[in-house]
């Protein structure tokens, strides 16, 4: 073959990965859209975050809470992978493993796999998680106190440890833990910290879980050279990315498509379709900005009719209307190919609805989402304001027999974001997901 030929074939030699986003701050049902794709794929991965996110499906008859375990784990054809930009915290990931299994969860064990370069979340980290959130910081910021936000900055600061290192020479483990401890210690006093029960508990934990550990770039290179469908799961959501999202009142990862590849060690040129799920208003979890929040009546119906609490805290959200200029915000980092609208369903009922189309600051249009904190805090959102229904929609199957004030919120979205909706959802199930091409 010659060097003409080794070009022609380049891009036909890999699979194409598809990709499902958090369009806004999370919640979004993120979920409810893997689980529908994860039917038809047969690998699904979490590239990014810990157990600070959480994911809800249901199957119509049960539901199902992920914190750090893909939500493709229920079907028992597709393998799961917890890549190597995910930071794991070894206990809480077989917790969550058996609450699941009393659900219901079977056959797990041959479909789990992790990265053996995914960095370890220790309990004592999450300790200082909430001692820098508790007292350290002038303004909370909101963390879920789960250990991610000291974990991914040991990791940056070269000390972190990662599953190869449990799961190898155990002296090797012991030295790099005691060394993490002494840090900590120091530079917490009020940080105390059993060492020798540590490594004990650690013993049993690698031999846990040696048996789901593997090289899982080796994985994905074998997968997408075999075509296989891949399918990857956002945790977090676009407006918490680490550089992108409403800094300092974000999450410690990368949770835009970029992400993708350095969490799961795949060539950009194999991301194909990227979907960005929207929820139908906008909701979030914690402090930070809002833009489109409302304090009032209108706020607490969203909360209640949608039970917007946490999955991971428990924390009520903070509600609102719909923010287009979030979205086109994330579709510019993203690069959205469809988005996914879900939770329309709970709009009903509500009258006029509004939505956000536009920020102004003293008077001017902004061109996209601001990084200052202080135009955050004076910009004003320009709304269009539509007409609602009352008529239930959660039995609806086909587009076309939504309420017409329903379609016609739909293709405001897409008329304002120009980008197409492939998904409308109506319910909390995958069978209430109304595909449209």
């Amino acid at each position: 073959m010659n060097s003409h030929d080794c070009r022609s074939n380049i891009n036909d030699k890999l699979g194409k990965v598809s990709v499902v986003l958090g369009a806004q701050w999370g919640d979004e049902g993120k979920g409810k859209v893997v689980d529908l794709l994860a039917s038809n794929a047969d690998v699904v991965c979490r590239y990014q975050g810990g157990n600070n996110a959480g994911h809800t499906v249901s199957d119509g008859t049960t539901t199902f809470y992920f914190h750090l375990i893909p939500s493709g784990i229920i079907h028992k054809n597709c393998k799961s992978i917890i890549g190597n930009g995910v930071v794991v915290h070894i206990q809480q990931l077989f917790n969550e493993i058996e609450e699941n299994v009393k659900k219901g969860l079977t056959g797990w064990e041959e479909r789990l796999l992790i990265s053996d370069r995914a960095h370890i979340v220790f309990d004592f980290l999450q300790q200082v998680d909430g001692i820098q959130e508790n007292s350290q910081r002038k303004v909370s910021l909101g963390t879920t106190k789960k250990g991610i936000g000291p974990t991914y900055a040991a990791k940056a600061s070269r000390s972190g440890i990662r599953i190869c290192d449990l799961i190898g020479d155990f002296e090797y483990f012991k030295e790099r833990f005691q060394a993490l401890v002494v840090h900590y210690e120091r530079a917490y006093p009020g940080l105390k910290i059993n060492v020798e029960e540590e490594l004990q508990k650690y013993k049993k934990c690698a031999e846990k879980i040696r048996p789901y550990v593997c090289d899982t770039v080796s994985f994905m290179h074998d997968a997408l050279e075999n075509k296989k469908r891949i399918l990857v799961e956002g945790a977090n959501a676009m407006m918490l990315d680490i550089d992108f999202g409403t800094y300092p009142f974000v999450t410690s990862s990368s949770c835009s498509s970029g992400g993708v590849s350095t969490g799961l060690g795949i060539p950009p040129r194999t991301i194909g379709s990227v979907i960005g799920v929207v929820k139908a208003y906008t909701t979030r979890v914690g402090v930070g900005v809002l833009p489109t929040e409302q304090l009032n009546e209108i706020g607490e119906s969203l909360q209640r009719v949608g039970r917007e609490f946490g999955v991971t805290t428990g924390r009520k959200r903070r509600c609102g209307w719909l923010d287009l200029v979030v979205i086109r915000y994330s579709n510019m980092i993203n690069g959205y190919t469809s988005l996914a609208v879900t939770k329309l369903d709970i709009l009903t009922n509500l009258g006029d609805l509004k939505i956000g189309i536009n920020y102004k600051y003293k008077g001017e249009t902004l061109s996209s989402f601001p990084a200052s904190l202080e135009v955050q805090k004076e910009m004003e959102v320009e709304y269009i304001t539509m007409p609602g229904w009352t008529e239930d929609i959660g039995n609806v199957r086909k587009f076309e027999d939504l309420p017409e004030a329903a379609q016609n919120y739909v293709r405001a979205v897409e008329k304002y974001t120009d980008l197409p909706v492939e998904y409308v959802g109506v319910g909390p199930t995958r069978d209430e997901m109304i595909k449209l091409f």
